[in-house]
């Protein structure tokens, strides 16, 4: 068996650089992986920062994907990877020499075929700190101890994901509208692999030994940006559930619902500025625009628009 590591990313090529770093840092044998970046149509320097890399044993494959979007670069991961198995990677992220050799683990001593994902532990780092009203968003995922099978109410994250190929030929690729592209911070394509994969009747497991760290800078630290993800987030969830079995019908109960609780987050933050607890606020913001997101998409689901 052979692994494709398929490096997903759109201008950040100093993150970038530091991500190819620890892969060639890699005590998996060379001749067993392949390195892809994905570029999606990155208007910085990332071309050159995979040159830097063409004459070193990592040599990775740099590949650019022209159509706009997270799930359109995994797609074409999939379409270009000569691996047994694809780990989707993150372009910020920092791992540890043994990564591909615990994340492979799994499927190597899988002789049943029954493992249709692992996932590894992402860990959020902050160089430029952290402040305290954002903290309890970002933690490790912790599922598990040791690696093993997943219970149905716990989903990897696709930032550190390895899913063998032949899965993809049984259950499809990512549907393309739930993940982020430029303007949105959409984030569901993962999740919702995950669920195919389990209809499927195959496990997802988690590796939390093959961990990576995942930076966070300040920009992702932002009161902007954490209430513009939630927003974009519920919509994605939103149009996901619409897709599933009695979903409609489930989100036209949840539109009153978020009503309400868009009313009560808002209310709860002029309390908590009113007091001076400003984290408190901009937490309880940030929970009302998640309910904005749902009020928003709800309706457009429900009339078969995106």
């Amino acid at each position: 068996m052979r692994l494709t590591v398929a490096v997903c990313t759109y201008h950040r090529a100093e993150f970038l650089r530091q991500t190819l770093a620890s892969l060639a840092r890699q005590t998996f044998p060379r001749d067993q992986f392949e390195v892809l970046v994905i570029d999606n149509n990155s208007p910085d320097h990332t071309a050159a920062v995979v040159a830097e890399f063409a004459s070193t044993p990592l040599a990775p494959r740099h590949i650019l994907e022209q159509q706009q979007g997270l799930d359109y670069a995994r797609n074409r991961a999939i379409a270009e990877a000569r691996g047994d198995v694809i780990l989707f990677a993150d372009d910020d992220i920092l791992a540890r020499p043994d990564w591909l050799a615990q994340i492979f683990a799994p499927f190597a001593s899988d002789a049943c075929d029954r493992i249709g994902a692992v996932g590894g532990e992402v860990i959020p780092v902050f160089p430029d700190g952290l402040p305290p009203w954002v903290a309890e968003w970002h933690a490790p995922l912790a599922f598990r101890a040791d690696a093993g099978p997943l219970p149905s109410r716990h989903s990897p994250m696709g930032a550190n994901l390895a899913i063998p190929r032949a899965v993809f030929a049984r259950v499809g690729v990512f549907h393309t509208t739930l993940d982020r592209a430029a303007g949105n911070y959409f984030s569901g394509g993962d999740s919702e692999m995950i669920r195919r994969i389990r209809a499927a009747g195959l496990e997802i497991w988690f590796a939390p030994a093959a961990a990576v760290r995942h930076q966070m800078p300040a920009s992702r630290t932002t009161f902007r940006y954490a209430a513009r993800h939630a927003f974009d987030s519920a919509r994605s969830r939103t149009i996901d559930r619409a897709g599933q079995p009695g979903g409609r019908a489930y989100l036209a109960t949840r539109w009153l619902a978020n009503v309400l609780k868009t009313l009560g987050y808002a209310v709860v933050a002029l309390l908590a500025i009113c007091v001076l607890r400003t984290g408190d606020a901009k937490k309880s913001l940030v929970r009302a625009w998640r309910s904005c997101g749902y009020l928003y998409q709800i309706p457009r689901s429900l009339l078969g628009k995106i």
